[in-house]
């Protein structure tokens, strides 16, 4: 079925969902006790208008996700118009009335906005609600003087020339709301219930089209993350479409800010086929589900800390299934409290660390509020535009404690994000972490590193130790930064974590389960290398750079070639590099480009007759040659088998043609001129990738 035909019902859905003159009594005692602790505090010599109590009674316990909204919608909004509601109140002569004691101030205000907004309408009332007292006192008084309130209004407006209320809202905060209004919608794809070409398939069959970027955005249309592969991006004005479609009411559709998406892919880029993941804090259980579903083909476990009852643990079990998640594992302690030799946690090789913060970073601060159980502090925040010195040195000093117990435990990295704009609580928290240190025998210290993206269209640009990301009307603000330990030179890296993580990084061509044919490849590699002794090429020693010291996808070919080696050798090998076994060829010059050996006869090449040796003053001319930023292997002579005059390359030569000829044509800069004597017949054949 067409999205167009989906239109209407799902329409009907929407507007019975959020019709403006629908609130619950509930909703409105909520909206004022959020209000009643975020309002603007006046001086007393200025205060017209008294609140009563300053201590704040606990919530209403709210059943949906929409009426908790829609709380929050209202505090936020009382607020940001809360001198233009008093002076409606002052100007009608409504206010002081001896009807309503100060206690209920709040929510005066609160249902004074929600009725201009409402174009003072009556409120249309459930017969299924149970109604509070409090808010049909204030609801009646207001439409006695619903009249005199709206003409207080217009007066308001004339006053100060303003064509609408958000005339009266601050410069910051009018900006604010236009880039979260346009602000794309981000959604990633649970592989646990589908996979990408079926949700592209859905998509198309409901009418919307692929473009290319968020600026291609016209209609019904989305386009791929460029950061995270798994990653949809939506124009902002379809969130309440895009809600009733299948593909999100099953849960194969998530919506998420892409800030923890980015997270969540810096960790996975971490990790082997079989580590464990801790994750600090519970935050969004989006978070949680997303490193769970990126984990489902390994035999990891994800702990989450910090999950305090009973009652929430069973409410996100069943969240979890219902998502498709099975390994996950929930822990009471908060991350603090658990010891860093915690047996439960000895296989985990990953912490990742989203703390409390301030969220000024976030475009949605209600959606902050609501997914990470964020402080409603944040609004108050929000319409100040900024944060209190006092509280920022509170929040910085909590993610200091808490990074630095992350790092005393025996893990191999950290990945640390928040959605704050300021240094006190990113930069500078790190950076006072790795100067603290952990002191330890057996802990080695850490050192930041670039996070890593596989889908990046640009690897080459992420090369800052930091990742950061300022609000904008296409993302929200983001700080990322990753901590690894410093590896130890005589430590040997098995061959199943380099296959592991240069698969995460999206280096390797080929899969994993396609290591036992590389394998068997090398084996034939080496029966035939003892053939070669004929040729009488003594073998040496060369080093090539370790797969994991090459931060981008250029050394996809050494990779699986450096893996098998390693798992042929016990002896154990610098951290830096690998010993890799090749003929001895005396080298033209340090670039990798290998000389000629100087007996070799006339051999048939591919079908044409090559002679190996050339006259001295030929050799002598000058080949420019293109080098890679790879060590090549050695320039060996034609092969001739024994049994037969037909000659042929080499094995592992003919695997390098294969491995190079399907590789990705990437963009290169120029390469320097090679000034030495290079015969380029033999370099044509011997070497394709030159």
């Amino acid at each position: 079925m067409k999205l167009s035909d989906e239109k209407g019902a799902a329409e009907k859905r929407t507007m019975t969902l959020i019709k403006k003159n629908v609130c619950h009594d509930s909703v409105y005692i909520n909206a004022a006790k959020i209000f009643q602790g975020i309002r603007n505090k006046k001086p007393k010599d200025r205060m017209l208008v008294r609140y009563g109590d300053e201590s704040v009674s606990p919530m209403l316990t709210l059943k949906d996700e929409y009426s908790q909204r829609l709380s929050y919608e209202l505090a936020f909004s009382a607020l940001k118009y809360q001198d233009l509601l008093e002076e409606m109140l002052l100007d009608s002569h409504v206010y002081p009335s001896h009807s309503i004691p100060d206690e209920l101030t709040s929510l005066l205000l609160v249902m004074l906005y929600d009725l201009q907004d409402r174009e003072f309408e009556a409120r249309v009332i459930s017969d299924e609600e149970e109604p509070i007292a409090e808010v049909r006192e204030i609801e009646n008084f207001l439409c006695r003087f619903r009249i005199k309130l709206a003409a207080a209004l217009a007066r308001c407006r004339i006053k100060y020339d303003a064509l609408s209320i958000e005339y009266f809202l601050p410069e910051t905060i009018r900006k604010h709301e236009q880039r979260a209004s346009a602000l794309p919608l981000c959604a990633w794809i649970n592989i646990l219930k589908t996979s990408p070409q079926d949700v592209f398939r859905d998509l198309k069959s409901t009418g919307f089209t692929e473009v290319e970027s968020v600026s291609d955005f016209k209609g019904y249309t989305y386009c791929l993350d460029q950061h995270c592969h798994d990653v949809l991006l939506f124009p902002s004005s379809l969130k309440d479409e895009l809600l009733n479609l299948d593909l999100f009411s099953d849960c194969r559709l998530l919506l998420q800010d892409k800030s923890r998406c980015l997270a969540v892919h810096s960790v996975q880029a971490l990790l082997s086929t079989d580590d464990d993941v801790i994750l600090a804090h519970l935050g969004s259980h989006l978070t949680v589900a997303h490193m769970a579903a990126l984990r489902h083909d390994s035999t990891s476990t994800v702990f989450v800390c910090g999950v305090k009852t009973s009652a929430k643990a069973a409410e996100l079990g069943d969240l979890f299934s219902h998502m498709g998640c099975k390994n996950i594992q929930l822990l009471h302690e908060d991350f603090t409290e658990i010891e860093p030799k915690d047996p439960r946690l000895q296989n985990a090789k990953v912490i990742l660390l989203v703390p409390q913060c301030s969220g000024l970073g976030f475009s949605n601060p209600i959606d902050f509020i609501l997914t990470e159980h964020g402080d409603a502090g944040l609004l108050k925040d929000l319409y100040q535009g900024s944060v209190s010195k006092d509280k920022l040195c509170i929040l910085a000093e909590r993610q200091l404690n808490e990074l630095m117990h992350a790092m005393k435990f025996q893990v191999q990295s950290i990945v640390y994000c928040t959605s704050s704009v300021y240094p006190e609580e990113n930069e500078e928290v790190v950076q006072k972490a790795l100067e603290c240190g952990v002191k330890g025998k057996k802990l080695k210290p850490f050192r930041p590193i670039p996070p890593v993206f596989a889908a990046c269209p640009n690897p080459e640009s992420c090369t800052d130790a930091f990742f950061k990301i300022e609000p904008s009307e296409i993302s929200s603000g983001c700080f990322l930064a990753v901590i690894a330990r410093e590896t130890d030179s005589s430590e040997n890296v098995s061959a199943k974590d380099i296959l592991s993580r240069a698969a995460a990084k999206g280096l390797l061509l080929d899969s994993i389960p396609g290591k036992a044919k590389e394998e068997e490849k090398q084996e034939k590699v080496t029966q035939r290398g003892s053939d070669t002794a004929h040729t009488r090429i003594e073998p040496k020693t060369a080093e090539v750079p370790h797969p994991e010291a090459v931060s981008n996808r250029k050394a996809a070919v050494v990779v699986s070639k450096a893996v098998s080696k390693i798992k042929k050798k016990n002896a154990n090998q610098p951290t830096g590099h690998i010993q890799l076994k090749k003929p001895t060829i005396n080298p033209v010059s340090d670039t990798g480009v290998s000389k000629v050996p100087k007996h070799t006869s006339v051999v048939k090449v591919q079908g044409k007759q090559t002679q190996v040796r050339k006259p001295r003053a030929e050799r002598k001319k000058l080949v420019a040659v293109k080098l890679v930023e790879i060590v090549f292997p050695p320039v060996i002579s034609p092969y001739v088998h024994p049994h037969g005059n037909q000659p042929r390359m080499p094995a592992h030569i003919s695997l390098l043609q294969s491995r190079q000829r399907n590789r990705s044509l990437r963009d290169r800069e120029p390469p320097p001129p090679v000034t030495k004597v290079v015969k380029p017949s033999v370099l044509r054949d011997s070497q394709p990738g030159l």
